[in-house]
C-alpha cells in the first residue's frame, strides 16, 4: 500500500454518496463496548450456568480466544487490510476498508470496527469455534476472542489520541506510528507485537 498520508488532524473525508451510507461508515469508540459486552457476559454466565464448565476449563479456553483474537488481528491487518485488488475497484473497496484510516489516521469516527463488519465476523468466528470445539466450549472460547477485539478496537483508538507514560502502552503507540508514517508494510501487530516477530514482519531499524 502506499504512503498517501493526507491529514494528521482529527477530520474526515466523504466516502460515499449517499449521506446514509457515509454517516454509517462512522462510528463513536464506545459503540463496540455497548454491542459485545453484554455478549461477552452472556457468554460468561452461560458458561456457569447453562453448560455447567469448570472453572479451569472456562479459564483455558477464555485465553485460548484472547490468543486466537492476536493472531486473527494480525492476519486481517496484514493480509486483508494491506491488500489492494486490481483495478480501479479494488483501489476502491481498499479505501473503503483501511486505506481512509493511513490518510486520516486521527480521524475520531473511523477508529474502530463498524458494526455492519464486526457483527458478520463475529458471527463467522463463532460458527468456526462452533465446528472445531462444540457447542458447549465455544462460549468461553469465543468470549475470549471477542475481549481481545475489544481490547485491540479500544487500543487502537488510544494510540491514536491518548499520550502514554507507561512503558508497555508507549511501545504500542510508538510500534504503531512506525506503521503509519515510517513503514506501512510492518508492524501489522496493534494490540500485541507477537505476530510481528514470528511472521517476520517487524520494522527494519533506519
Amino acid at each position: 500500500m502506499e504512503k498517501n498520508f493526507v491529514s494528521n488532524k482529527d477530520e474526515s473525508v466523504v466516502m460515499f454518496k449517499s449521506p446514509v451510507l457515509d454517516k454509517l461508515s462512522r462510528i463513536h469508540w464506545s459503540v463496540p463496548l455497548f454491542i459485545f459486552v453484554p455478549v461477552v457476559l452472556f457468554c460468561l454466565y452461560r458458561s456457569v450456568f447453562s453448560l455447567h464448565i469448570g472453572a479451569l476449563a472456562i479459564v483455558i479456553f477464555f485465553i485460548a480466544g484472547l490468543f486466537a483474537w492476536s493472531l486473527v488481528e494480525y492476519v486481517l491487518h496484514r493480509w486483508v487490510f494491506h491488500t489492494e485488488l486490481p483495478g480501479e475497484l479494488g483501489r476502491r473497496i481498499h479505501f473503503i476498508m483501511h486505506g481512509v484510516h493511513h490518510d486520516y489516521p486521527n480521524d475520531t469516527h473511523r477508529l474502530v470496527m463498524v458494526p455492519s463488519l464486526s457483527i458478520p465476523l463475529a458471527t463467522l468466528f463463532y460458527f468456526i469455534f462452533w465446528v472445531l470445539v462444540g457447542p458447549v466450549y465455544v462460549a468461553p472460547l469465543f468470549a475470549g476472542l471477542v475481549t481481545g477485539y475489544l481490547f485491540y478496537d479500544m487500543t487502537h483508538y488510544a494510540i491514536h489520541h491518548y499520550g502514554f507514560k507507561n512503558k508497555y502502552w508507549l511501545k504500542l503507540k510508538v510500534n504503531h506510528m512506525k506503521h503509519h508514517y515510517q513503514q506501512p508494510h510492518r508492524g501489522y501487530g496493534v494490540s500485541s507485537t507477537v505476530w510481528d516477530e514470528i511472521f517476520q514482519s517487524k520494522f527494519k531499524e533506519r
